[in-house]
């Protein structure tokens, strides 16, 4: 099970290629950072955590786009995984977000990890021209298509949501760039990420998890899919018992937020978690 951190990126916090670095000497083994282009000022949509139209965090509306940051990570870093959690890729036209996802695996020498999420904000999405019933299905085959991409010689892809003939497209990604997918641990999502995915992120304060992880391991299984899912928790206090259950069952990640206004409060949270998560800097 290994250990790295996650970022609410925002114009107002430290930036990626500050941090990063920071993340790689304390041990980490990632660095997550999430995605939204911008936030409707009007909204019917409800935030999970909050229940109505308002937000937890006003960073919702001062996040930096993922790829430009974990670009800028990619080129102070030499061995943590690059991540989203979680990106929203129906948002972007597909033939050019495989473009930037496969120039980004190649800059970063294959590090990339790719978290989506479905998007539970529905107002957000209708300005992308996101049909809210509909989501599901076209980030299944905005996933297709990319993939075909970066793995054919001539891709082609024809579905609802995306289509285009055969077509050139280099750089490939050096290896398979797994999918996470962050959503609710129910049934509904676990055969979703079976079909269409290489596992799952939970959803912030979801840590009562070995049911949900025992069921998706079913999923599974019975859908054929070989090996395990990875599985990446978030959470929030590092709790030694916690971890061993979460280890024993097969957790994968546990992701951990930080403080990141000054570099002083950053490296000081990243040396304290990585001491309790016994962790070894790099080069001790």
């Amino acid at each position: 099970m290994e250990f790295g951190i996650v970022q609410f990126t925002s114009d107002r916090g430290l930036k990626p290629q500050v941090l990063a670095p920071l993340i790689e000497e304390a041990g980490f083994a990632s660095y997550f950072v999430p995605e939204h282009g911008h936030i409707p000022t009007r909204r019917d949509a409800a935030h999970p955590q909050t229940g109505d139209e308002t937000l937890p965090d006003d960073r919702y509306m001062r996040t930096l786009d993922p790829w430009t940051s974990l670009a800028a990570a990619a080129a102070v870093t030499e061995r943590i995984r690059l991540a989203t959690a979680v990106a929203l890729p129906v948002q972007s036209d597909p033939i050019t977000l495989a473009k930037t996802l496969a120039t980004l695996d190649h800059i970063s020498g294959g590090r990339l990890t790719l978290g989506v999420g479905f998007g539970w904000n529905l107002d957000e999405l209708a300005d992308h021209n996101v049909p809210p019933k509909r989501r599901r299905t076209m980030l299944r085959e905005y996933l297709e298509a990319m993939r075909a991409l970066w793995t054919d010689e001539e891709a082609e892809y024809h579905g609802e949501f995306v289509d285009f003939g055969t077509s050139w497209a280099w750089p490939k990604p050096q290896q398979h760039i797994p999918t996470l997918v962050g959503a609710a641990g129910n049934e509904k999502n676990f055969k979703w990420i079976t079909r269409s995915a290489d596992g799952w992120i939970t959803t912030p304060g979801e840590d009562d998890i070995e049911g949900s992880v025992t069921l998706l391991k079913q999923i599974w299984s019975d859908a054929g899919r070989a090996g395990d899912p990875q599985i990446v928790v978030l959470d929030f206090k590092p709790v030694a018992e916690k971890l061993e259950n979460w280890r024993e069952i097969g957790v994968t990640q546990v992701l951990y937020g930080l403080p990141d206004d000054s570099v002083e409060r950053a490296s000081g949270y990243l040396a304290k978690l990585a001491g309790k998560l016994g962790l070894t800097p790099v080069g001790v």
